[in-house]
């Protein structure tokens, strides 16, 4: 068996290669960028209004002036200059008439007889009120760099400058199959001996929350010839491959047999941990496989520790494995020498708070925790205060 470091340091020399696509801005809410955007234009590409008010050209004397004209947004003035002692109505956004230069509040104006207004000239600042072009942007600026995940403001950004495309790391096709005899779509009456399946639903809300939908979702009997099938169709269609169960040494765990005769190249299996030892990780050109064991709390901290980084990483993201905080655990914790256990913890501001239930077959503590603490392979007792590294889902 390999330790926990050694085992990501396989994973790590051994990650897929990232693809990208082009796609629609509409599409691109979440993923990860995969070209630097640059402006083509400048923003705002013409002087305009803050404010719905009066343009004129400020002079010191000039607190009584005659209203020329009228400007709304997305119209251009057709009129001579702004001169000296005039005004043009105008409204937020719209463009800045020629010879003025400042914009004087619609609240600060009292109107005269004839269309002439009126105000204290101390009130205002020559040049307030106008946006001058390219205050944003400038051509030729770059606005988004590469691995910026695009969140709502960056795509909003990269649309004030006509972008209408993309470049986005490729999310991956994965498949899932979980194995086993005794297990029964929830929804379905159970028979003696059998258990419901919480693996696949475990699987697929993870995925859920990296923005992915599984390309194929198998559940398979203790068969080889299905299961051989089912192997097959996922590693000629998936760029990741996750099984559960059937992956230990009992008389109808397949799955390390199977995936060795379709030549997938081991990197490690098992590992010294708990939950999850027996975990196989390996590679078939392109394609990364994992196998998990079929414990549902084991089937959650590998897909944390192991699988999440990988897809992570073909997302686009960097450092996929590190930890999502540094947290003081709750209570003191005994465990087994030699071996990294992930505690199932509850991440607050105040620290890992830890539920009882902790075996690897228990899914009520998932009532309250939310993430793994990593406990040192070498300690026995973690003392209450001792700052761990804690993963969420």
């Amino acid at each position: 068996m390999i330790s926990v470091k050694q085992a990501k340091e396989l994973i790590k020399n051994q990650l897929p290669g990232r693809q990208t696509d082009v796609v629609e801005i509409s599409s691109c809410n979440g993923s990860v960028l995969a070209g630097d955007v640059t402006s083509a234009i400048d923003v705002p590409s013409f002087d305009n209004s803050a404010m719905d008010g009066y343009a004129f050209l400020f002079k010191p004397d000039c607190n009584k002036l005659n209203v020329i004209g009228e400007l709304k947004a997305g119209h251009l003035s057709q009129g001579s200059f702004i001169q000296p002692k005039e005004a043009c109505r105008i409204f937020t956004g719209a463009a800045i008439p020629k010879g003025a230069d400042t914009v004087i509040p619609q609240e600060l104006v009292e109107k005269g007889d004839e269309g002439t207004i009126e105000f204290d000239i101390h009130s205002i600042k020559p040049g307030a009120n106008v946006r001058k072009k390219g205050t944003q942007t400038r051509e030729g600026d770059v606005i988004l760099r590469r691995g910026r995940v695009l969140d709502p403001g960056a795509l909003a950004l990269a649309a004030s400058v006509g972008v209408n495309e993309l470049e986005i790391f490729h999310p991956p096709s994965i498949g899932i199959i979980v194995t086993g005899d005794e297990l029964v779509p929830p929804g379905k009456k159970l028979k003696p001996g059998q258990i419901y399946d919480s693996n696949t639903t475990l699987l697929t809300a993870a995925l859920d929350n990296l923005g992915i939908k599984p390309r194929l979702v198998f559940r398979a009997s203790d068969n080889r010839v299905e299961l051989g099938e089912q192997i097959d169709h996922c590693l000629e269609n998936c760029d990741l491959v996750i099984l559960t169960g059937g992956i230990s040494v009992g008389d109808y765990d397949f799955v390390y047999e199977l995936l060795n005769s379709r030549g997938v190249n081991k990197l490690f299996y098992k590992v010294k941990q708990r939950p999850g030892k027996p975990l196989f990780a390996g590679v078939r050109g392109d394609t990364m496989v994992f196998a998990l064991p079929g414990n549902p709390a084991s089937v959650a901290s590998c897909f944390i520790q192991y699988v999440k980084p990988v897809i992570r990483h073909l997302l686009g993201f960097e450092r996929p494995f590190e930890a999502d905080a540094k947290l003081p655990l709750s209570t003191d914790f005994q465990k087994k020498k030699g071996l990294t256990f992930f505690l199932k913890v509850r991440a607050t501001p105040s620290g890992a708070m830890v539920p009882d239930g902790q075996q690897s077959f228990n899914l009520m503590p998932f009532i309250t925790s939310d993430a793994f603490a990593e406990l040192d392979e070498e300690a026995t007792v973690v003392k209450a205060g001792t700052v761990v590294n804690v993963y969420r889902w």
